[in-house]
């Protein structure tokens, strides 16, 4: 608890950063939700509902690597305060969908939050190193991860709430209200980027294509980064498998309805809270590389239980435990793997490689949903998410039996801490 205390207490800027995600992410879950409930609502139709998960994704992999050679460019705390208020702007247009003659409208704010997401996000995960001590970087990401968790917890409960009382124009309003108070979070932070100076080349197109071509092949040429790549295609696959299959291993495999489904998903996010904790607390006493590749043994391993069971055992209840259960190697794996990033990479050039990286996860993520869309009804449920979880289970032992070269920081990688 001492290393958690250190970082929320002492870290200002920080709690400032941690306080306006979680705020932010909040009104994303409530927007999301709300949204896949209003678009049914109105269409009657699966296919609709599907759209806006495809609308959310291809951004992802088109703009992803794309976005970071700019966020390399400019001042990351400001990135992130614009992107967050063309977020309110962007939101504006759904206070006119009264119908389902507007569900294009409703299209096109989901595609351009994503395409402003594919800004946001690498710009907060280069920041990070520059609020906290090195020492310290486990237990911040540890701590941004469970974010994402409670916001889920508390946003999704609330949107589905706020779509059934008040409708769109409401969830609308309440998402853009929560951009805009993460904003006066952010304007607070104190840190300011240091000015890099580049070589001019002919043109603004080719700068940004040879800063492009340049994160491409750090990427590439890295021994460690490959590792990292070939991880996030592994689990990005097995990933989109699981958020398209788990919905029918609940019906099917476990007997379950529509309210055990969401209370299992419930179950993930509080074990996601309660994982989160622990890592942020012990999480900085370890090689981030052993904790990434520890919890993904782990995470693999709770995994292959959950899917196995039912083949021996007929109950819902040990589902909800292990939903639980998984939470602590799933945290342990995001603050881990993010830390080894984050540490392999120099400030100059952060932004790109987690850009591709992001747009990597997001195209394998897709290549799963297809993919096990297909193959469910051919193989069966439960054959395809086991490949998830052995997955999981591999990609660890490999993170592990590499764990020296990926313990290994880049030169000057090191950020300057603002005071506070």
């Amino acid at each position: 608890m001492k290393d958690l205390w250190a970082v929320l207490a002492r870290r200002r800027d920080y709690r400032l950063l941690l306080s306006a995600d979680l705020i932010s992410l909040t009104g994303d879950w409530v927007l999301r939700t709300g949204l896949a409930f209003h678009v049914y609502t109105l269409t009657g139709s699966t296919l609709a509902s599907g759209g806006l998960l495809l609308a959310s994704f291809v951004p992802l992999v088109v703009l992803g690597s794309l976005a970071g050679v700019f966020v390399d460019r400019w001042d990351r705390r400001r990135t992130m305060i614009v992107v967050n208020l063309l977020h309110v702007l962007v939101l504006l247009p759904l206070l006119a969908v009264r119908d389902e003659g507007g569900l294009w409208l409703i299209y096109l704010v989901v595609v351009t939050q994503s395409c402003l997401q594919q800004f946001f996000a690498p710009a907060e995960q280069s920041l990070v190193p520059h609020l906290v001590e090195p020492g310290q970087l486990v237990t911040a990401n540890a701590l941004s991860s469970q974010t994402n968790d409670i916001a889920r917890l508390a946003g999704a409960a609330l949107g589905g709430v706020l779509a059934a009382t008040g409708g769109l124009p409401l969830l609308a309003l309440v998402d853009a209200a929560t951009y805009a108070l993460a904003v006066l979070l952010l304007l607070r932070v104190r840190h300011r980027a240091v000015a890099v100076v580049r070589q001019r080349t002919s043109g603004a197109l080719r700068r940004v294509k040879d800063d492009w071509v340049d994160g491409i092949r750090i990427c590439v040429r890295s021994r460690a980064l490959r590792i990292v790549f070939a991880f996030g295609l592994v689990t990005g696959v097995g990933e989109g498998a699981m958020s398209t299959l788990f919905a029918p291993f609940v019906s099917v495999e476990l007997g379950g309805d529509g309210t055990a489904y969401g209370l299992i998903v419930s179950a993930q996010a509080v074990g996601g809270i309660m994982g989160g904790l622990v890592a942020a607390a012990v999480g900085g006493r370890f090689a981030a590389a052993k904790l990434w590749g520890v919890g993904a043994v782990l995470f693999g391993l709770v995994d292959l239980a959950l899917f196995c069971y039912p083949l021996f055992w007929d109950g819902l209840a040990p589902a909800f435990a292990l939903m639980v259960i998984v939470g602590l190697p799933g945290a342990f794996v995001v603050a881990g793997s993010m830390t080894v990033v984050q540490r392999l990479t120099d400030d100059a050039s952060r932004g790109r490689v987690l850009g591709a990286l992001f747009a990597t996860e997001g195209a394998a993520v897709l290549v799963g949903i297809t993919a096990s869309g297909l193959l469910g009804d051919v193989v069966g449920i439960i054959p395809v998410l086991v490949a998830q979880g052995v997955g999981f289970t591999v990609g660890g032992l490999v993170v592990l039996s590499r764990s020296k070269v990926l313990g290994r920081s880049t030169a000057g990688s090191t950020a300057t801490v603002s005071a506070g």
